[in-house]
């Protein structure tokens, strides 16, 4: 099969992936993962849980999520139906990008990837109905481990598709403490595993 295309992103240790698309009249047919292929592109984790989500409509936010402690988490991040803006924002301290936050789409269309390092708060916004939205991780889920950022941080400005007052959201994501707010209790450090 096709090799990878890895990119690197303004993002210290982010990539954007994509691998070879065969289509013809029928459709198209990818492999969306090969160990043998990544470790060959340099991106060598161990994926041993697989996440899947369904977001019904346009503008569910979903966010931004991280795993504390040992059970941080690597994530390999890919949309099979739909499309949504992909963000992720630095909160490793000591990381040159520390603080800053950059926005993927990923979609059925442009079948690209994203590697979010652990160290990384994650989220995203549903650009169209019914988006399946899959990813790999490299630990497995604890709840107790469980840990976000607010969406809707004012130091980090991010600029989301669809008005903030108009996000589809949980209960529980609307809770999260702003970065500065979570700075005491901060355990990511850039360059410790």
């Amino acid at each position: 099969m096709g090799k990878l295309v890895v990119k690197e992103t303004k993002l210290t240790d982010v990539k954007i992936i994509e691998a070879a698309v065969f289509g013809d009249h029928r459709g198209f047919f990818t492999e969306s993962y090969s160990q043998k292929d990544f470790k060959e592109a340099g991106i060598d984790f161990d994926f041993i849980q697989d996440n899947h989500s369904l977001s019904t409509q346009p503008g569910v936010l979903r966010g931004l999520h991280f795993q504390k402690g040992d059970s941080a988490q690597t994530k390999l991040i890919r949309v099979v139906t739909g499309a949504v803006l992909d963000v992720i924002v630095d909160i490793r301290k000591g990381s040159p990008t520390y603080g800053q936050w950059e926005g993927y789409i990923l979609s059925d269309s442009n079948h690209r990837q994203l590697l979010v390092p652990r160290g990384y708060a994650h989220g995203f916004m549903t650009l169209t109905p019914n988006v399946n939205f899959m990813y790999k991780c490299d630990n497995y889920y604890d709840a107790q481990a469980d840990g976000g950022i607010a969406f809707d941080d004012p130091d980090l400005a991010i600029e989301w598709p669809i008005a903030i007052d108009k996000a589809i959201t949980s209960e529980k994501d609307q809770k999260h403490p702003t970065l500065k707010e979570f700075e005491a209790e901060n355990p990511f450090v850039y360059g410790k595993k």
